[in-house]
């Protein structure tokens, strides 16, 4: 096994963190690396915000309800960008780009081309020694973030990411058996065995780990998560942002 699988193998997300800064070394090599994952294309349709400012992090942490969004080496925002294809064109190309640049298609790969910039960028922290942790909570109020970073239209945060030194390595979290998640040729439906094999470990792993334990399993989780609506105005607040309108 080479160290590249070793680092991916032993992810955990951390949530408490030194107080001290990346460097700015530090912060170029993850978006370095973060820029040479693949992108749909050649369009790269996504921006990386750093956010160093100390209110608008503290802002961001108390939307979060994370206050390890505060208290981190440094924030990422990644965020699906299709402005950046228009900058350079004309009023009639823009009218011919815009039908485009506003379909569920476009929504889809930007946020995809996001995501694996994000995952380049984790991999290459992690490998620096350093920790992280993705922040999906940003969009507890997507609207006040987009405020806060000043995003132009076609341009909507997706989720944050938090890097620094770990203050401690806490248990990692078991993941569905590979059963259950990697299927040949078809959809396979019937995964209540893989199901409750996982149910068990998790239970365990809940019972079990050092810190906050209780009694819980994944499917309980996944099933009070969407019983409850949630978010409900991130798909208003794309759509006032002119992407998934068409």
């Amino acid at each position: 096994m080479n160290q590249t699988i070793e680092t991916l193998l032993q992810h955990r997300s951390i949530r408490s963190f030194t107080e001290d800064r990346l460097t700015q070394e530090q912060i170029h090599t993850i978006v370095d690396a973060a820029q040479m994952a693949s992108t749909s294309s050649y369009m790269q349709a996504y921006t990386i915000m750093g956010v160093t400012d100390e209110k608008k992090k503290a802002d961001i942490a108390e939307i979060t309800g994370q206050d390890y969004v505060q208290n981190n080496g440094h924030l990422f925002v990644f965020c699906a960008d299709m402005y950046r294809h228009q900058v350079k064109a004309t009023d009639q190309q823009k009218q011919d780009m815009i039908q485009n640049i506003e379909n569920t298609e476009h929504l889809l790969v930007s946020t995809i081309d996001a995501t694996l910039a994000a995952q380049n960028g984790a991999i290459a922290a992690e490998s620096m020694g350093l920790g992280m942790c993705y922040i999906g909570s940003i969009r507890n109020n997507i609207q006040r973030v987009d405020e806060l970073l000043n995003l132009p239209p076609h341009v909507i945060p997706l989720f944050g990411m938090v890097v620094g030194y770990p203050k401690s390595k806490p248990e990692q979290k078991p993941r569905i058996p590979r059963k259950g998640i990697y299927f040949e040729n078809e959809y396979n439906k019937e995964q209540h065995h893989a199901l409750d094999q996982f149910d068990d470990k998790i239970r365990a792993y809940y019972e079990n780990r050092s810190n906050n334990t209780r009694k819980d399993t994944w499917t309980d989780q996944m099933i009070r998560r969407f019983s409850n609506p949630m978010r409900m105005d991130v798909t208003t607040h794309v759509q006032n942002k002119g992407l998934n309108k068409r």
